[in-house]
């Protein structure tokens, strides 16, 4: 991860930052609640994370790059668990009040205390292999369709179905979300798509790993397996395709934390996309741009789908145009 002073905010937020910015779309707490008494909402948004360990502790057991994981793990568990009931307790320790980036930063930080650098590794080297064939023949079904449209339509739907594991602008910047199906037949063949019609695209990964969101140097690598002899994606040429590493370590993020490499490569950019339950709804579902935006996910919490008045696994899609 980036040092701290390397760090810098999205340039196309709406200023002031401080007023018109916030990187948590449902309020955990008020200003009138007592802060030393955990909310009804923190209370449940801690016991989720706290319902996570098992699956989290398994991934670690299984880490065969990590000396004695299994040992590890337990100790990752119970660590995290501690955390979770201090700040249960009082709010305000471990950096609190919390929200979701604080609950899911003090996760990766035990994991990674520990020695755990990518617990989903090898789920997403999979997940990957398995997408990485099947990109010619999602293309494929695509281009088939000839209304521009309804080609769209299309597209957006298969990153809502790719989205499950876990349009006429000049330039679009894209924060995508997991690996696997998400990146490979669901963001890929839409930013496919835009570059067909002279957009010209950003994609910004990860910069270090977080459960099995895809990183920077996994997508590059994605991307020249995709291409042929010729560096084309299936007959369209890439030379404005950029790849960028957005400075971030969560599957959630905070907009005004993102590397300088991003802010330049985003600083003129027509529609940015934030994709993801994480990045697109439970931390920037209101943010406000400058230049258009389209959030987009899958609803997956049952506490998101309550605060949203939706269902689980229901589907959003939040575009907001820039007039003028």
């Amino acid at each position: 991860m980036e040092s701290d002073s390397a760090m810098v905010a999205f340039p196309l937020l709406t200023t002031p930052i401080e007023s018109n910015y916030r990187a948590c779309t449902i309020p955990y707490r008020f200003p009138s609640d007592n802060p030393r008494k955990a909310t009804p909402t923190e209370i449940a948004w801690i016991d989720l994370f706290r319902n996570s360990i098992p699956s989290f502790k398994k991934r670690a057991e299984s880490d065969t790059t990590v000396v004695d994981a299994s040992t590890k793990a337990e100790k990752f568990a119970q660590r995290y668990a501690d955390i979770l009931d201090d700040i249960k307790k009082d709010p305000e320790s471990h950096g609190g009040p919390p929200d979701c980036i604080l609950l899911c930063r003090l996760r990766e930080q035990v994991l990674r205390e520990l020695g755990f650098r990518d617990i989903f590794k090898k789920v997403k080297d999979e997940e990957n292999t398995k997408a990485i064939s099947l990109f010619p023949d999602v293309v494929r079904l695509n281009d088939d369709i000839e209304d521009g449209g309804k080609r769209l339509e299309n597209l957006v739907r298969g990153i809502f179905a790719g989205n499950i594991f876990d349009l006429g602008s000049a330039q679009a910047v894209i924060f995508v979300d997991n690996s696997g199906a998400d990146v490979i037949l669901g963001i890929l063949p839409f930013a496919r798509e835009l570059l067909k019609r002279g957009t010209q695209v950003v994609l910004a990964a990860n910069d270090m790993p977080s459960i099995n969101d895809v990183t920077y140097p996994e997508l590059i690598e994605i991307i020249s397996k995709l291409k042929d002899e010729s560096g084309k994606l299936i007959g369209v040429d890439t030379s404005n395709l950029l790849i960028a590493n957005s400075g971030n370590d969560l599957p959630v993020i905070d907009l005004t934390r993102i590397s300088q490499e991003l802010a330049y490569l985003a600083s003129d950019a027509d529609l940015v996309i934030l994709e993801g339950m994480g990045r697109g709804i439970e931390t920037n579902l209101y943010a406000q741009f400058k230049c258009d935006s389209l959030k987009i996910g899958m609803v997956k919490h049952p506490e998101v789908a309550q605060f949203l008045g939706g269902r689980l696994y229901d589907c959003v899609f939040k575009y907001n145009e820039v007039l003028g």
